[in-house]
């Protein structure tokens, strides 16, 4: 529900204008207070804001202000920049879009081809010595590129989709001169040449196109994919679905002549190949008359008040300070942001909560915790909901977590899932591990994900460092395709991680209640360089029985920094020394 405080308000006018952010009137007189009158409704639509910056092909000096973003943003991995990239159709040339943190760039067509450059969109690691593996927050999106060489450059780890693109040609996802990377996803999108990991160690590639896949290191994971490698875990290191069981692909803005629209692609179930082929893809669309279009600013009140009165909302690029939920109580209401919009709950509230309703899309957008400890950042549907949402699921795509980093955070638990059929597409839940406000103390958060309703799908699960358990799942029926998983490198003993007489909590942990659950591709590493001599018992905890089923599974010590006794429950070798070699366990039970 939408709340507004009790307040003494100025006359009708001044009511108005305040709701919208306009200067009140200065003939406005005082009158009765704001809780008896009705509220004035919002504007759907608008103007995007000054850092969503809109290039056609007739415009000037686009290289020069992807120039100065780049040079902004290309160091600047806890600072308030942010900034979406939007193309309209047509073709450009001679172009090399460099995206440093929080960078989004996006084609304005119902297709990728609709908007072709020339040109490279260009991730690298220069600022980090040729090191990848913090190259995160930045995307691409509904594009098709010519690379000038033939082959784009896109060395990137956690949080950094990319998504709806066409690459004629191939596409390296190495640092130049391959040094260290750790990403990362690719969805719905066409690659004609080769893809190159070279030196990425995992990477979940989803319902897509590819020529040829060149080589892997630990976890290479692909659902859906054409022209994937034949399933080969653990050596090549391929895990391969020839389908995705249940996606539906990210919302996305496009313009539909000069009219701004917001696509909903619809549902597919055992889908493999790109959704965009040939013709108009499949779905619906939304006006954005249809979307209160936020800018940073605005009270979480106003954003319910325009969720109430049935409005959409997209969230432009910038930090929302939240000081109450966004409540979503609406089926099949949209919540998309543009460049990294980040919502900050200032006083320990949830970020943003859903009802047990159908179809509800949260796309684009970070969560980052504030200093006063919330018990959860994200809550999809309450809890004990038993309703089934099979013919119309939430979906919660391209949404991160950070808690610690860019200053002190704490939260209990990161995300929770209680609406049935939830898919969980693409998430990186990371309590931080460098950067400012961290410490086994300072950053705390137990968990990361926590799932309670039936029949979830992930798709893509990055979670890292938390304090206890990285992943919970209560649920029935769950499944996860791909898991990524780093242990808190900052444990300062082996007391610190105990839990009762198990040495750690697991990254995964299926609880003991549940009787079917199933993963595929999925991995942890520790890295205990705090207390080097911690011994984790085992990176995955499940119960044995015949339907709760895992494949591909590793574990790795890094250079040796703590051990694994186990891949899952007391299957599996132990890693050895500091040799960094993963132990495996191919099908379980």
């Amino acid at each position: 529900m939408s709340s507004v405080p009790r307040r003494t308000v100025l006359g009708a006018a001044a009511a108005v204008s305040a709701l919208a952010g306009l200067p009140t009137p200065a003939s406005a007189a005082p009158t009765t207070p704001a809780a008896n009158k009705p509220l004035a409704a919002l504007p759907g639509g608008g103007d995007l804001g000054p850092n969503v910056i809109v290039f056609d092909p007739s415009t000037a000096g686009i290289q020069a202000r992807l120039d100065q973003i780049f040079a902004q943003q290309e160091t600047a991995q806890f600072g308030t920049g942010r900034y979406q990239l939007l193309f309209k159709p047509g073709t450009y040339s001679g172009l090399n879009a460099q995206l440093g943190f929080y960078t989004s760039i996006s084609g304005l067509g119902l297709s990728p081809d609709d908007t072709t450059i020339n040109g490279d969109i260009t991730v690298d690691a220069g600022w980090f010595n040729g090191n990848a593996t913090q190259n995160f927050w930045r995307s691409a999106e509904n594009l098709a590129l010519v690379p000038v060489s033939g082959t784009n450059r896109w060395a990137v780890a956690q949080a950094a989709p990319f998504r709806r693109m066409h690459v004629r040609g191939s596409l390296n996802l190495s640092p130049n001169g391959y040094g260290w990377a750790s990403g990362g996803y690719i969805a719905d999108s066409r690659i004609d040449g080769q893809v190159q990991p070279y030196s990425q160690q995992q990477w979940y590639t989803r319902d897509s196109a590819i020529g040829s896949w060149l080589n892997g290191v630990w976890n290479m994971v692909f659902s859906g994919v054409q022209g994937a490698p034949a399933q080969g875990f653990p050596n090549p290191v391929y895990t391969t679905l020839a389908t995705t069981p249940v996606s539906r692909e990210k919302p996305f803005l496009y313009l539909n002549g000069t009219e701004y629209r917001v696509f909903l692609p619809e549902k597919r179930t055992n889908a493999s190949g790109v959704t965009w082929g040939n013709g108009t893809p499949r779905g619906t669309s939304l006006s954005l008359s249809q979307f209160y279009v936020a800018k940073p600013g605005v009270t979480a009140a106003t954003l319910n008040q325009a969720l109430t009165q049935g409005l959409h909302l997209l969230l432009t690029p910038g930090i929302y300070h939240l000081d109450q939920p966004i409540q979503v109580n609406r089926a099949n209401t949209v919540v998309l942001g543009l460049g990294y919009a980040t919502l900050v709950p200032d006083n320990g509230v949830t970020a943003l909560k859903t009802a047990d309703v159908d179809g509800v899309r949260l796309a684009g957008f970070l969560i980052d915790a504030g200093t006063v400890n919330s018990n959860t950042l994200l809550e999809v549907g309450p809890s004990g909901t038993t309703t089934d949402h099979s013919a119309n699921p939430t979906t919660v795509q391209d949404v991160f977590v950070r808690i610690g980093g860019a200053g002190a955070g704490k939260a209990t638990t990161s995300m929770v899932i209680n609406n049935r059929h939830t898919i969980v597409d693409h998430t990186w839940l990371w309590r931080a591990d460098h950067g400012t406000g961290i410490g086994w103390d300072t950053n705390r958060a137990d968990y990361g994900l926590v799932v309670n309703g039936a029949d979830v799908l992930a798709t893509g699960l990055f979670v890292e460092h938390f304090n206890k358990y990285d992943v919970q799942w209560n649920g029935e029926r769950g499944r996860t395709i791909f898991f990524q998983n780093e242990k808190a490198y900052d444990a300062p003993n082996q007391a610190a991680i105990q839990n009762g007489s198990i040495k750690g909590y697991a990254a995964y942990k299926v609880a003991d209640s549940v009787t079917v659950h199933e993963g595929w591709g999925l991995g942890s590493y520790c890295y205990y360089n705090v207390a080097p001599t911690i011994v984790q018992h085992n990176g995955f905890a499940a119960p044995n029985r015949s339907g709760v089923k895992f494949h591909d599974l590793l574990v790795v010590s890094l250079g040796g920094q703590g051990q694994y006794e186990h891949v899952i429950n007391e299957t599996g070798s132990p890693t050895s020394g500091t040799s960094t070699i993963p132990s495996t366990v191919v099908s379980y039970p």
